[in-house]
């Protein structure tokens, strides 16, 4: 699974060179605030796994005017090391690495 680069911003962690990207629009449980936000992201000169990090946050641009928190790249560049520790392997092949933050997201009914 690669990465899109249209939308795509480039990160330094720990002096590698990464690319990440979220969502422009949410997806239809996420606009709905039925599930969090996520963001992808990957090395940015090696294709591999790509991590997946599902937040805590609705999405941003949800429908339902919930307040959501924007996406830093502080927040990016904490998944990325904590993925790290974890297994995730940014320049080995294979399918995606799943960083689940989402402990506290409470969906809308």
């Amino acid at each position: 699974m690669a990465l899109v680069r249209k939308g795509s911003r480039r990160i330094v962690v720990d002096g590698t060179v990464y690319r990440w990207r979220l969502r422009g629009r949410p997806t239809y449980f996420q606009g709905l605030t039925w599930s969090p936000c996520t963001f992808a992201v990957e090395h940015a000169d090696t294709r591999g796994q790509t991590l997946v990090v599902t937040t805590h946050q609705p999405h941003p641009s949800n429908w339902i005017g919930r307040v959501a928190e924007t996406v830093l790249p502080s927040a990016v560049a904490a998944a990325v090391r904590l993925a790290l520790r974890e297994g995730w392997a940014p320049k080995a092949p294979g399918s995606a690495f799943h960083l689940d933050q989402s402990a506290g997201f409470t969906p809308s009914h």
